[in-house]
C-alpha cells in the first residue's frame, strides 16, 4: 500500500518543475490528486504525462480565482488531506530595478494568493491534513537580488507556524518545504537581461555539495510531509538546500 493511499492531495504550481514531480510521486504512492496551473496548454500536458489527475486552472495570486479552486475540490472530493502549495514567482531583480506592479504580483502570487486559498479551503480540511508551504533557503540567507522574492519566502514560513499554532487542535498541521537551488524550469525565470547568467553561477556557487538539487529530490521530501510519517512535524521547516543555510 502506498504511503498516501487514501488521500486527497491538491497541489497548486503543478504543470512543471518540482510541482509536476510531486503530483507524479503522489498518484505513485497512492493519493487523488489535483493541480492548479495558469496555462490551459502546460495544465494539458500534465495531465497527458500524469494520467489520472485533476486539473484546475488558476492564477496563484488572484483572490477570486483561490476561492473557485476551492469550490472545484468541495464539488468533486469530500475533503481535503493534503495541501501544497507550491506555485510561485522567483522573479529577482536589483533593489533599483523593482516597480510597485511587479512587486504587487510576486507577493500576490507567494504569499496573499495562498494565504486566502488555505482560508477557502479551510472548511474542507479533514481531521488529520497536512499542509506545506513552499519556502525556499533564500529566506535564510542574503543572495543579492533575491529581495522580495525572500522576504515573500520569509514570510509564508512565518505563515506554517502561526497557523499550526492556530489550527493544531483541529488536527491540521503546517509546515515549510525549503527547496535550495534547484534544477527547475524556474531558474530560467529569476531575472532578465545580461545579469541573469551572473546570477545563476551565484546562485551554483553557493552549494557546498557542488551541485544543484532535483525535482525528485523535492518531491520525496513533500510525499514525507504530506503522509503519516511526519505526523510529529508541525510549524517547522525541512530544508532540502545541499547545505546552503547551514553550512
Amino acid at each position: 500500500m502506498g504511503r498516501l493511499q487514501g488521500k486527497y492531495a491538491l497541489i497548486t504550481g503543478g504543470t512543471s518543475g518540482i510541482g509536476f514531480e510531486t503530483a507524479r510521486q503522489f498518484i505513485a504512492e497512492g493519493a487523488t490528486v489535483a493541480i492548479t496551473g495558469r496555462s490551459e496548454s502546460g495544465l494539458l500536458a500534465a495531465k497527458e504525462q500524469l494520467g489520472k489527475v485533476h486539473i484546475i486552472r488558476s492564477e496563484a495570486g488572484d483572490i477570486g480565482q483561490q476561492r473557485d479552486v476551492a469550490k472545484q475540490i468541495a464539488q468533486r472530493w469530500p475533503r481535503l488531506d493534503v495541501l501544497y502549495v507550491n506555485a510561485g514567482d522567483v522573479t529577482h531583480h536589483p533593489l533599483q530595478d523593482w516597480d510597485e506592479s511587479s512587486y504587487d504580483r510576486l507577493m500576490n502570487t507567494n504569499l496573499k494568493g495562498p494565504f486566502f486559498l488555505i482560508q477557502a479551503l479551510l472548511p474542507l480540511l479533514a481531521n488529520p491534513a497536512s499542509l506545506i508551504v513552499c519556502g525556499s533557503v533564500s529566506a535564510h540567507i542574503g543572495l543579492p537580488q533575491s529581495n522580495v522574492y525572500a522576504a515573500s519566502k520569509a514570510a509564508i514560513l512565518s505563515l506554517a507556524r502561526t497557523l499550526s499554532g492556530e489550527l493544531h487542535s483541529r488536527g491540521i498541521r503546517v509546515n515549510g518545504l525549503s527547496p535550495g537551488p534547484t534544477e527547475t524550469p524556474a531558474l530560467g525565470k529569476l531575472g532578465n537581461g545580461a545579469s541573469q547568467e551572473a546570477l545563476h553561477e551565484e546562485i551554483r556557487a553557493l552549494v557546498p555539495i557542488g551541485r544543484l538539487g532535483t525535482a525528485l529530490e523535492l518531491a520525496k521530501a513533500a510525499v514525507f510531509l504530506a503522509s503519516d510519517e511526519s505526523a510529529f512535524m508541525v510549524g517547522s521547516e525541512l530544508l532540502i538546500d545541499g547545505g546552503v543555510g547551514n553550512l
